[in-house]
């Protein structure tokens, strides 16, 4: 059975993306930004909650700040890429939920009353759309380059709040020269897919 999306499309998504390790020097505008978002955006979370946060890192000062926290292996190219964005969960986005989910604004109270519960459905639910937003750098012609190799708590002091847990660091741009790993092995269909 076929899929609904263009085979190359397929691709352009999944099937021939990688994560970047080197980026060209051509920026990353926030025109791009914003389009990516605003077709990401629409992906499904619990609830319609919208937990999680960008920051993108554009100054050389900041970038300099990010470098610091960032794993050996993963300063030099962090350093080098024309957009970096550390993605984050608010751990207060139940504030938001009135007006995303109008038909049931008594969920905030209701279900996210108390601080781990909500520490832990932003978690889940912010990772859901930083998948969405990889996917989405790719849709935009981009490369992404997540990484969770760096010092989270050092972020957080530096970048973020107590409110806002950081998840990763994603190095984004058009992939530049040797960019990719071989594509690693994947499971087939019958090791994951179990029915009952």
């Amino acid at each position: 059975m076929s899929l609904a999306l263009d085979p190359a499309a397929q691709d352009l998504l999944f099937r021939e993306a990688r994560t970047a390790n080197t980026f060209t020097d051509e920026p990353v505008t926030d025109e791009q930004v914003q389009a990516i978002y605003d077709l990401v955006k629409y992906g499904p979370t619990a609830f319609n909650q919208t937990p999680l946060r960008i920051t993108l890192v554009r100054s050389p000062e900041a970038r300099e700040r990010l470098v610091k926290h960032m794993a050996e292996g993963n300063q030099a190219k962090t350093k080098a890429a024309p957009l970096v964005a550390i993605l984050s969960a608010d751990n207060e986005f139940h504030e938001e939920l009135p007006a995303l989910l109008p038909h049931f604004p008594q969920a905030k109270d209701m279900f996210f009353a108390e601080r781990p519960v909500r520490e832990q459905s932003a978690l889940l639910n912010a990772a859901l759309q930083a998948a969405y937003f990889i996917v989405g750098v790719r849709a935009a012609g981009l490369a992404a380059g997540p990484m969770t190799g760096l010092d989270f708590a050092g972020v957080q002091k530096e970048f973020l709040d107590d409110d806002h847990t950081p998840l990763m660091v994603v190095n984004i741009g058009k992939p530049g020269e040797d960019a990719w790993f071989p594509r690693s092995p994947r499971l087939s269909y019958d090791e994951v897919i179990t029915t009952v």
